[in-house]
C-alpha cells in the first residue's frame, strides 16, 4: 500500500486521469486478491487449551509447538497457552475449537467421544497392548482412520500426546489373572464402558469423584483403583494401595488439536511448518512423560510398594469380550475401526 500511494503521488503531478484509472484498477485488484487469499492467523494471536498445570510433559510440550511455530514463521504467527483450565472445561473448549474461536488444545481422546464418537474405540479396555504399539497405531492407519472422523468434525489433529497406561492398584493382592479382581470393589470412572470392564471380570465397580479415592481406599469403602503411575505416586494413593499390577487396560492419548477453521486459514507453507511443529512437540512429550513415569515408579518402589507386571494379556483380553460385544451391537458402524486397532500386531 505504502509503494502504491508513492506511484500514485508521482503520477498526480504529471497524468491526473492516469492516476484515477490507475487507482481504480488497484483498488479491483487488491480487492480481488483478498478474496481469494486465505485469512491468516496473522490478524490475531492464537490461543491454546490446555488442562494440566504449567509444569507438565503435556504443557510443555504445548509451549515447545507454539515457540516453534512463531519462529518457523518469522513471527507471523504468536499465540499463548493457557494452562490448568482457565478457559473452561474440555467440552466447552472442544466446542469452541470446532467454531474457530479456540486456535489450538490437547485433548483426552476419552471425553472426546461426545463430539467425535469414533474417538470412543480408544478408551474400550485392553484395544492397545502397550504403549510403544499405541505410538505405531496412532502415527500409522488407525490414527489417521481417527484424525479423518476429527477434521469431518472441525478438528485438526496434529500429534497424538502420551497420557499414560492405566493400571489396578489394589490394598488386598497383587492382580494377576483377571479371576484375581473377583469380589473386589475397584473405583472407576463414571463410565459404562469401565463398568463393564471391572463386571467382566467379577469385580464390583464403584464410580466415584477421583478425590474421594484416598480416604475410600483407606477405610475400606473400595479396595482398589485404577490409574497411570505420576496419577497413583502425586495423590499418595500409593500409601494405602500397596499392590500395583501392570495391566496397563487402558491406553487413552491425548490430541495436540487444531481449530481446522484456523488451519485452512494459514498459507500452504505455514501449515507445514505447523505439522512439523506438531510432530516435534509430540515426540519432546512422550518423551518427557516417560522421564516422568520413571520418576515416579521410583517413589512408589520406595514407598515399599510390591509392583507386578503382566507379560501375557491374553486372559484379560479375552475377559473383555463381553464389552466389546456389547459397544459393537450399540455401535455397529465402529466394527472396522474396531478391527483395525484389535487386529494390529
Amino acid at each position: 500500500m505504502i509503494t502504491f500511494a508513492i506511484i500514485c503521488l508521482w503520477e498526480e503531478t504529471n497524468m491526473k486521469l492516469n492516476k484515477i484509472i490507475t487507482r481504480g484498477a488497484f483498488a479491483i485488484a487488491a480487492a480481488s486478491t483478498l478474496a481469494v487469499m486465505p485469512v491468516t492467523a496473522q490478524a490475531k494471536d492464537w490461543r491454546g487449551w490446555n488442562i494440566h498445570v504449567e509444569d507438565y510433559p503435556v504443557s510443555h510440550g504445548m509451549e515447545a509447538f507454539m515457540e516453534e511455530v512463531t519462529e518457523k514463521t518469522g513471527g507471523e504467527i504468536k499465540g499463548k497457552v493457557f494452562h490448568a483450565g482457565v478457559l473452561g472445561s474440555q467440552p466447552d473448549a472442544i466446542e469452541q475449537l470446532r467454531l474457530g474461536i479456540m486456535d489450538f488444545g490437547v485433548f483426552s481422546l476419552g471425553p472426546m467421544g461426545q463430539a467425535v464418537p469414533a474417538t470412543n474405540v480408544v478408551s474400550l479396555p485392553f484395544v492397545f497392548k502397550s504403549v510403544p504399539q499405541m505410538y505405531e497405531l496412532m502415527d500409522g492407519e488407525p490414527g489417521a482412520a481417527l484424525g479423518e472422523a476429527l477434521e469431518e468434525k472441525g478438528i485438526v489433529p496434529l500429534g497424538y500426546y502420551d497420557a499414560g497406561a492405566r493400571s489396578f492398584y489394589n490394598s488386598v493382592k497383587p492382580i494377576n489373572t483377571p479371576e484375581d479382581v473377583q469380589g473386589m470393589k475397584v473405583r472407576v470412572m463414571n463410565n459404562d464402558l469401565f463398568v463393564g470392564m471391572i463386571e467382566s471380570m467379577g469385580g464390583n465397580a464403584t464410580p466415584m469423584a477421583f478425590a474421594e479415592v484416598y480416604q475410600s481406599i483407606k477405610t475400606g469403602v473400595v479396595d482398589g483403583a485404577e490409574n497411570n503411575p505420576p496419577s497413583y505416586e502425586s495423590t499418595s494413593h500409593f500409601e494405602v494401595a500397596k499392590y500395583y499390577s501392570l495391566t496397563q487396560h487402558l491406553i487413552i492419548p491425548e490430541c495436540l488439536c487444531m481449530s481446522k477453521k484456523t488451519f485452512d486459514g494459514l498459507t500452504p507453507e505455514q501449515q507445514e511448518i505447523v505439522k512439523t511443529a506438531g510432530k516435534n512437540s509430540t515426540d519432546l512429550q512422550r518423551k518427557l512423560w516417560g522421564e516422568r513415569e520413571a520418576a515416579s515408579m521410583k517413589i512408589i518402589m520406595d514407598g515399599g510398594v510390591e509392583v507386578n507386571e503382566i507379560a501375557d494379556k491374553s486372559a484379560f483380553q479375552e475377559a473383555m469380550v463381553p464389552v466389546y460385544e456389547k459397544y459393537l451391537a450399540a455401535n455397529p458402524e465402529m466394527t472396522d475401526l474396531v478391527n483395525l486397532f484389535r487386529n494390529a500386531d
